[in-house]
């Protein structure tokens, strides 16, 4: 049977670009969702007045969701109408249609379950993106890997996405995040389903669209957020999943690392008051730990790094789907 496409497309303040969105879908698109996310300007009536594309299908939000809100009932609209991949593409005209093809790819290939968009490969395009911009996604990228585990991509923000239906109907989705830390929230629910992750080069487009995400605003979330997924990845892989020598190497090697910092500084701060020099035996009791504690640290963040998902889930999820709806 040929691979079902659909297309979920949020719709919020995006009516001056939303057509043009919808027009540029290829002919290997079968459905389009556009989900009218309590949009003031009634965009979902605004399609269904001056789109005449028989794919569209209008999903309307009584309330605001947020993007991951809109996002997730496009999922769940796809999945029981068993389409086989699900593309997400925003309303605002930034994300060109023709690169649908590489998003999905991978994911029919059986490479990927999931595929995302990322800006940054490009040296010579990068000066186009605005600084801000430029140098908020570096930073949140950086907090992404540290609590998704994906250390190979970059860009987390993207929201241009692809995902296999037996993935997407396996998250979580009363729980992943609504709204701005959406995309980056998905990635650590991918995470924690093993899932491969696969970014695709693209090129964003800057225009006359108002971006709603403000990084100056959303900074101190994102670590709070990032920093509690991490947590909550280690402990589902390297301790209730899972015992390895990375178990021992995380928490050992913070102990040791804060003991040599609080004895070291204990003990420089009382020879400040007092004027004595501490002994080079002082010196290495606090040099010790703290050395020991960082190589047990780049231990742990090795194996972490090692252990990315590399063999994509959704085969192995359907034929376990299929066994349980023959059992």
């Amino acid at each position: 049977m040929p691979v079902q496409i659909a297309v979920v497309i949020p719709s919020y303040k995006v009516i001056n670009h939303i057509l043009g969105v919808i027009d540029g879908m290829g002919s290997d698109i079968d459905r389009i969702y556009v989900v009218d996310d309590c949009c003031p300007m009634n965009s979902g009536d605004f399609v269904e007045a001056n789109c005449s594309d028989p794919r569209v299908v209008v999903l309307r939000h009584a309330e605001n969701q947020g993007v991951g809100g809109a996002v997730m009932t496009g999922y769940r609209a796809a999945i029981k109408d068993g389409v086989d991949i699900i593309v997400k593409v925003d309303g605002d005209g930034q994300m060109d249609p023709a690169l649908i093809p590489s998003f999905v790819s991978p994911i029919i290939a059986g490479e990927a379950d999931y595929t995302k968009g990322n800006r940054f490969f490009d040296l010579e395009r990068i000066a186009q993106m605005p600084k801000l911009r430029l140098f908020g996604n570096a930073g949140l990228s950086f907090l992404t890997k540290l609590s998704s585990g994906y250390w190979d991509l970059f860009d987390p923000t993207n929201g241009f996405t692809a995902i296999h239906r037996d993935v997407a109907r396996h998250l979580p989705m009363g729980r992943i995040s609504k709204r701005y830390f959406f995309e980056t929230d998905m990635l650590f629910r991918l995470s924690t389903l093993r899932a491969v992750v696969l970014d695709v080069p693209m090129h964003a487009k800057y225009g006359d669209e108002v971006s709603n995400l403000k990084i100056s605003q959303v900074l101190s979330e994102f670590l709070f957020k990032n920093l509690r997924n991490f947590g909550k990845r280690v402990f589902y892989n390297y301790y209730l999943r899972n015992l390895s020598l990375a178990s021992f190497e995380l928490p050992a090697g913070l102990a040791l690392l804060l003991f040599g910092m609080i004895y070291g500084l204990q003990h420089w701060l009382t020879s400040i008051g007092t004027g004595q020099v501490a002994s080079s035996g002082t010196v290495m009791l606090a040099a010790m730990p703290i050395l020991l504690g960082v190589q047990l640290l780049l231990a742990f963040f090795g194996q972490d790094i090692a252990a990315t998902p590399r063999h994509a889930v959704h085969p192995r999820l359907r034929w376990s789907a299929l066994e349980v709806g023959n059992a």
